[in-house]
């Protein structure tokens, strides 16, 4: 959590500003990038966020392919593919928007508000980007590149350590098809009325299950499955390689 400034009465933009370290001459860029399209509506159809969020976005995914790019020089694309996915999807960006207290500074409709906006993670990750796009505008890439460097050094760190978990259903199908020139195949099933179901997932690959899950709904069911076929088939020592010229 960054620590609280002592900010007397500035506006919530020079507020943040000041948390973020970052100076900015146009302040008001700042300020429409916390204004909430719910806001907007009830304040007579003001300039809201979202187009400031299309050009963070942008800004953001440029910063974390190089960041990633310069610290992984030896690893492929696929898994450089991956941990940016991880890096800027939205659970990331809204538990990067919650360390920094970020909800408390949306402008939010009454609808939206009392209904726990400032905790939902699409409204805090937009917001974020948002910002990142205000201060693009304001400062300059360099700018915000520094800005987002310090906010995601460390969870790029830890996603690197972890990117096979990002998603086992992309890393069994890899690993499948290098070693076995097959794809996995799932099966699912269910139990329980509509409102509450929950989902068995099983994996075969060349007709063996290798892999079986549950959730609460189908794509965890699979991950899970995934998950246990994955930790599974690295256990299993890869086949030789065939001689060229012999079947």
């Amino acid at each position: 959590m960054v620590a609280d400034a002592e900010v007397g009465d500035l506006s919530s933009a020079l507020r943040l500003a000041v948390l973020l370290d970052v100076h900015l001459d146009a302040i008001e860029l700042l300020e429409q990038a916390l204004i909430h399209r719910s806001w907007a509506f009830e304040h007579g159809g003001v300039a809201h966020n979202e187009r400031l969020e299309f050009l963070g976005d942008a800004v953001l995914a440029l910063v974390v392919t190089d960041e990633i790019f310069q610290a992984h020089p030896t690893d492929p694309e696929g898994r450089l593919a991956k941990l940016r996915a991880a890096a800027v999807r939205t659970g990331t960006l809204a538990a990067v928007a919650r360390d920094l207290g970020l909800g408390a500074f949306v402008r939010l409709g009454r609808g939206e508000d009392a209904s726990g906006g400032r905790d939902k993670d699409s409204i805090l990750a937009d917001t974020l980007e948002a910002v990142f796009g205000a201060v693009y505008l304001d400062q300059g890439f360099a700018t915000a590149y520094d800005l987002i460097q310090r906010l995601f050094a460390g969870r790029l760190v830890g996603l690197a350590a972890h990117t096979e978990s990002l998603d086992y259903k992309t890393s069994l199908q890899e690993l499948t098809a290098l070693r076995f020139q097959v794809l996995p195949r799932y099966e699912l099933s269910d139990v329980g009325p509509d409102h509450d179901k929950q989902f068995t997932a099983t994996v075969s690959v060349r007709g063996e299950v290798v892999g079986q899950g549950d959730g609460r709904n189908k794509k965890q069911a699979e991950q899970r499955a995934a998950r246990e076929a994955y930790q599974r088939l690295l256990e299993v020592p890869e086949p030789p390689a065939t001689p060229a010229g012999r079947r």
